[in-house]
């Protein structure tokens, strides 16, 4: 159940063209969840990806899956170090940043928003959304555009395809680690 749910949301993480990717899922028993994200993590950690759970309530839990390489350069840039800073994360350190996400996620009132920056969002769209409140947007996709819309809409276009073919793979019998990438 959860490959499945990996495979339908975290097709371009697993191919190595996003950082991460996040989705929900049911979350009856934590000790299971714990269980299936041990097993998973101990066949993909070798090809690159982590897969965390960033919240559990009320029987939902957020999953991340996430290429730490990659999320270490994507933290590196000038513009979505500004940003992490604003908000009280260490940009050097990435495990201070993804603890300190969760930390945000599990006892802010708002939403951190700067999340978009963890999932390959360009650091320019994570602050015109912030600073926009979600308004004034050119289009909107896997997220809300306010920098360049055409590099955008070819991104989307980009993870789309990744996600209907590695379904298709998966529908055929691929497994997840024949479908993730080495990174």
């Amino acid at each position: 159940m959860l490959e499945d749910l990996i495979i339908r949301h975290c097709s371009p993480t697993l191919a190595g063209i996003k950082t991460g990717n996040l989705f929900s899922c049911a979350c009856p028993c934590r000790k299971e969840l714990t269980k299936a994200l041990s097993s998973l993590n101990r066949r993909l950690v070798p090809k690159g990806i982590r897969i965390l759970p960033l919240k559990i309530c009320r029987g939902r839990a957020l999953i991340y899956a996430y290429r730490p390489h990659a999320l270490e350069n994507d933290l590196a840039d000038h513009h979505a170090r500004e940003l992490l800073l604003q908000y009280g994360y260490l940009p050097e350190n990435l495990n201070a940043c993804v603890i300190h996400l969760i930390q945000r996620l599990r006892s802010a009132e708002k939403f951190p928003h700067e999340i978009g920056l963890f999932l390959s969002y360009p650091p320019e769209d994570v602050l015109g959304f912030i600073l926009n409140k979600a308004c004034n947007h050119k289009c909107a996709g896997c997220w809300k555009v306010y920098g360049d819309e055409q590099e955008a809409k070819n991104v989307f276009e980009k993870y789309n395809l990744c996600s209907k073919m590695y379904f298709q793979l998966w529908k055929q019998g691929k497994s997840i680690e024949q479908l993730t990438v080495a990174g």
